[in-house]
């Protein structure tokens, strides 16, 4: 499997076969939605027919909790290439590309990557509050693990200020994230 960074440079025809990839997959059957997705692509993975059959994504969040932007993070595999411990290296690869882009900006638009564990597989098996790659910082509304990667030397920014919904009707305030 060969890796490839396309970090702000998502060409039509790269964007045609992420979308493709994906509704065989049954990943995102939505093709406007899958259109969006394709243009967040980190990188790609090629197999040795040249074929996709992975990629990373990523969009600039900011959790209301850490008040803190992050690049939320998503990972893909063609069922051909499940299985064969790629998850990893393929994150690092991605995580490589986010920090060296990041760093290379005037200031600093996020302090790492955010993770929300959707494969059960992969939560039970990092189930380690701190790894060597993410530390765990609690579980999303949808019940899922988030873990977190900082970039190397990421320093708080000032922290963003959050809008808050009316009161809900239990009394507490809902906060939007």
């Amino acid at each position: 499997m060969e890796i490839i960074p396309v970090w702000k440079q998502v060409t039509p025809e790269l964007k045609a076969e992420l979308v493709a990839m994906w509704q065989r997959g049954q990943a995102m059957p939505d093709p406007a939605s899958a259109a969006t997705r394709a243009d967040q692509a980190v990188c790609v993975a090629r197999g040795t027919n040249g074929a996709l059959c992975g990629v990373g994504t990523a969009v600039l969040r900011v959790l209301p909790r850490l008040r803190q932007p992050m690049y939320y993070y998503r990972q893909f595999f063609t069922p051909e290439v499940r299985g064969q411990n790629q998850t990893r290296p393929f994150f690092e690869s991605a995580k490589g590309v986010l920090q060296a882009y990041n760093a290379s900006l005037a200031a600093p638009e996020s302090l790492g990557i955010l993770l929300e564990l959707e494969n059960a597989q992969l939560a039970a098996r990092y189930n380690m509050a701190q790894s060597a790659a993410t530390t765990f910082i609690g579980y999303s509304p949808r019940g899922l693990q988030l873990r977190v990667s900082y970039f190397e030397g990421a320093l708080l920014l000032p922290p963003t200020v959050i809008q808050r919904r009316a009161a809900s009707p239990g009394g507490r305030q809902a906060v939007r994230g």
